[in-house]
């Protein structure tokens, strides 16, 4: 077929719906209507003279024919975007645009984007955040940030582990001396729980920690993880936090920490549409992140008995 003749539009409303499953899916994200996606498929399957799905009761599948021809334009079309956004791109200005959950964002990558920006100048970070996965397909992300409970790897995209998620309760030091003795994690029942979207994850701490000893029915709920921890540092109750997310509070001791059961939430994943067709300000990006994660990792570890974290001997202050 002449390439003056290529039926794009068609072919456009093809690779969406044959990438979503879904002619509903394709109208959506083409801006147009159901109807006119079903009839720029069906011209497409009359012109090539093959069926290009199934159609079967309330969804469709692809056929071979489809399949075959989904995989070549979904490269294809990836590949020209790609195209218009580098010769769009300023050559004098280095962008990594970064797409991360709204938890990591507020308490810990913001915090040490300054240090970034010290170190690479000439590197802005354009920090979107959202709770989905970015596609990648339209280039609004370089790299996202994603916590997930049982994933590890995500359609046309690569993964790279950064950090294991685990659960503790916080509250603030001048909250815990004020109220109620926490000698046991049923002493909990006596103070305000903050809660992350839904009671679901105390209810899931509590199974863990201390089986049978009350239902976290009570308390705020917030939209975020970041927004229960800022409660709590401001005295409002007891947030379950992430001892490596509010590192800092923990140690400027903005919070404390009143018990140590952890209950496992999953990991935090670094994902990418491919990490070696980076842009170079992207990998830029990337080595920091690794490294910064590293470094706290190291930085939390137990000190050696009879040592402090400087390394020198500690000893106990003499009492007066």
């Amino acid at each position: 077929m002449k390439r003056g003749r290529l039926p794009l539009t068609a072919l456009r409303s093809f690779e969406a719906a044959g990438r979503h499953l879904s002619f509903s899916r394709a109208a959506e994200e083409l801006f147009v209507s159901q109807a006119a996606i079903s009839r720029q498929i069906r011209e497409l399957e009359a012109l090539i003279g093959r069926p290009l799905f199934e159609r079967l009761h309330r969804r469709v599948e692809l056929t071979d024919a489809g399949q075959e021809l989904l995989r070549q334009l979904t490269h294809s079309f990836d590949a020209i975007d790609l195209k218009l956004t580098e010769i769009q791109a300023s050559p004098e200005g280095e962008l990594v645009k970064v797409s991360t959950e709204p938890f990591f964002a507020g308490a810990w990558l913001i915090p040490r984007l300054n240090s970034f920006r010290e170190l690479y100048p000439r590197i802005d970070v354009a920090v979107d955040v959202s709770p989905g996965l970015v596609e990648f397909r339209t280039h609004e992300a370089d790299l996202a940030i994603r916590h997930s409970e049982t994933r590890s790897a995500w359609p046309r995209t690569q993964a790279r582990h950064l950090v294991e998620s685990i659960a503790r309760p916080m509250l603030s030091p001048d909250l815990l001396a004020k109220g109620p003795p926490l000698r046991t994690v049923a002493d909990l029942a006596a103070y305000t729980l903050l809660h992350e979207q839904n009671r679901d994850y105390w209810a899931r701490w509590l199974e863990v920690a201390a089986p049978n000893s009350f239902r976290p029915e009570r308390g705020p709920i917030f939209g975020d993880g970041n927004l229960t921890t800022h409660a709590a540092a401001l005295g409002h109750g007891v947030a379950l936090g992430d001892p490596f997310i509010n590192g800092a509070e923990l140690r400027d001791g903005t919070l404390v920490e009143p018990f140590r059961e952890s209950v496992a939430f999953g990991r935090y994943w670094l994902v990418a549409p491919d990490f070696e067709t980076l842009s170079d300000p992207a990998r830029v990006f990337v080595d920091w992140l690794v490294a910064e994660i590293k470094a706290q990792l190291e930085w939390s570890k137990p000190p050696a008995p009879g040592a402090s974290r400087s390394g020198r001997s500690h000893r106990p202050p003499r009492r007066r």
